[in-house]
């Protein structure tokens, strides 16, 4: 392991960065094919990395995603109300804070990676830069519309159910929404009207922790939400993706109009284009703040020793099936393919091939790289040796997650249906699992854009990848009531009621 494991004293241990950047499709990143230069730096930096062509998410959105990152663990094996991680669980951080490393993490506002689903365990220090309980925070991942949810009065509601009646529904609400943004204030800045704080702050907050720690092994984790909607990045960014500077004006016009909740589908056409520059800006910015970060752990002799991974915790969809966003009601690769880079000091870099490897192997793997041992807990195993030998990885990755459940707030929600996936090199299953479902399989090699559902698949592959699902599930089953999972489970349901009550009680004071 290039010396390792002869390394015992804590100050000569490498340290670990963890970037998880949220919607970044894999197929958007240059070294992975993209056109557009929205990736650069690290572009250059997938040449001295181990880069995998397939990494397969656990499950989608972010509270479905990251505790297979973080803690090797399916999203839904501690039952339907666990969201996030339960209070005593192991993760990296854990592991790591343990074994005498340092450890932050900074998180740009995503309210679903908090305190409140116990993300700040293990970490002593955490930013989430929330300022509010997020549980009164508007949904991360909702798809409700300020035109919608706050223009629209009860004047103008009566007026579209009685166009609605006429036939006249769409018009009228295209017609309605044009005027909205018509009398909307001015904006001057699409600084204004960011929702999240850009990866610039999140780099400055990094590089001033690192620069307290002297010659101590750290483990960094830093979640960058410039890709995601509403789409405002900073204008240099967007100016070097571009050329032009941003209208701050038409950016608000196209995140108004993508976030509608009824566009015809030929609006959303037109404005797809523009939305794309914006979303790649984003990621452009992402890009040159980790060139930021390596360019400071350079200049501080911390990079030699030190193991950076840069993944995401899901994609983004543009209208390729019609959708929008990353809502968990199909398992498109758009969704479920992420990019994953592995940069380890002084390890050749060996070309992989296009294995399906999830999320919940990550851990274990970024462990083996800085010379730890994986925790019993973990569900997955390292594929450090895969990576370093360019050998295919032959268990298939699997995805879960509560069919539509957009708002994980809502108990109802959560309980959805089960959404099931099974992804291989080739092949792909998914499954409702509900009374009546059927199965879809697409064949990724001739059908990679999974436009049919391929029944011509010959029997052995589809027998293959409904039995891995039924094993999967049989795990699920078998592991629900375990000391340990039980135990998990428990502390978990008392941690929302903490959080209930308390909201509760901040409620009663503000009505006093």
């Amino acid at each position: 392991m290039g010396g390792i494991s002869d390394r015992n004293p804590v100050q000569n241990k490498r340290s670990l960065v963890l970037i998880t950047v949220d919607c970044l499709r894999a197929d958007h990143c240059g070294w992975n094919g993209y056109p557009r230069r929205s990736t650069p730096f690290l572009d250059s930096l997938a040449s001295e990395s181990f880069a995998v062509p397939s990494a397969i998410v656990a499950g989608a959105p972010t509270y479905y995603s990251l505790p297979a990152i973080l803690a090797s663990r399916m999203p839904m094996a501690l039952g339907r109300d666990v969201i996030g991680l339960a209070p005593g669980e192991t993760t990296l951080a854990t592991v790591l804070q343990a074994s005498g490393y340092a450890t932050a993490a900074f998180s740009a506002a995503n309210p679903y990676i908090s305190s409140r689903f116990g993300y700040e365990q293990g970490f002593d220090v955490f930013h989430d830069f929330l300022e509010l309980d997020p549980s009164s925070t508007q949904n991360a991942d909702s798809s409700e519309t300020r035109f919608d949810a706050s223009v629209r009065g009860k004047l103008n509601q009566s007026i579209a159910s009685m166009a609605a009646a006429l036939g006249l529904g769409r018009l009228y609400n295209e017609l309605y929404f044009q005027y909205c943004m018509k009398i909307a204030p001015a904006v001057e800045s699409v600084d204004a009207l960011r929702r999240y704080p850009s990866a610039d702050i999140l780099l400055d907050h990094a590089l001033s922790w690192l620069a307290s720690l002297r010659e101590r092994p750290f483990f960094l984790w830093l979640h960058f939400m410039d890709p995601h909607s509403p789409y405002y990045p900073p204008n240099q960014a967007f100016r070097e993706l571009t050329g032009r500077d941003i209208d701050a004006g038409r950016a608000c016009y196209l995140n108004e109009y993508w976030n509608r909740a009824d566009p015809p589908l030929a609006g959303l056409r037109a404005t797809r284009d523009e939305v794309l520059e914006l979303y790649d800006a984003g990621i452009l910015w992402v890009d040159r703040q980790i060139g930021r970060l390596v360019q400071g752990l350079r200049q501080t002799s911390r990079w030699d020793d030190c193991v950076l991974a840069v993944t995401a915790d899901h994609g983004e969809e543009f209208l390729e099936y019609g959708g929008r966003y990353h809502a968990p009601v199909a398992l498109r690769e758009e969704i479920v393919r992420v990019p994953l880079l592995i940069r380890v000091p002084r390890e050749r870099a060996v070309k992989f091939p296009a294995s399906a490897v999830s999320h919940l192997h990550l851990a274990p793997t970024l462990l083996e790289t800085i010379g730890q041992t994986t925790p019993a807990s973990f569900h997955g195993r390292s594929f450090f040796a895969n990576l370093r030998q360019g050998t295919s990885w032959d268990e298939p990755a699997i995805i879960e997650c509560a069919y539509g459940c957009t708002n994980p707030f809502r108990a109802e929600s959560r309980n959805a249906p089960r959404l099931l996936g099974v992804r291989d090199a080739r092949f792909k299953l998914v499954i409702r699992l509900e009374a009546g479902a059927k199965e879809e399989i697409y064949d990724l090699e001739t059908d990679p854009a999974e436009t049919r559902s391929d029944t011509t698949v010959e029997f052995e592959t589809r027998k293959r990848l409904l039995e891995l699902a039924y094993e999967h599930m049989e795990k699920v089953v078998s592991g629900r009531d375990s000391d340990r999972n039980s135990e998990l489970w428990l502390r978990a349901r008392l941690r929302d009621l903490r959080y209930q009550c308390d909201n509760l009680r901040r409620e009663e004071l503000r009505l006093e």
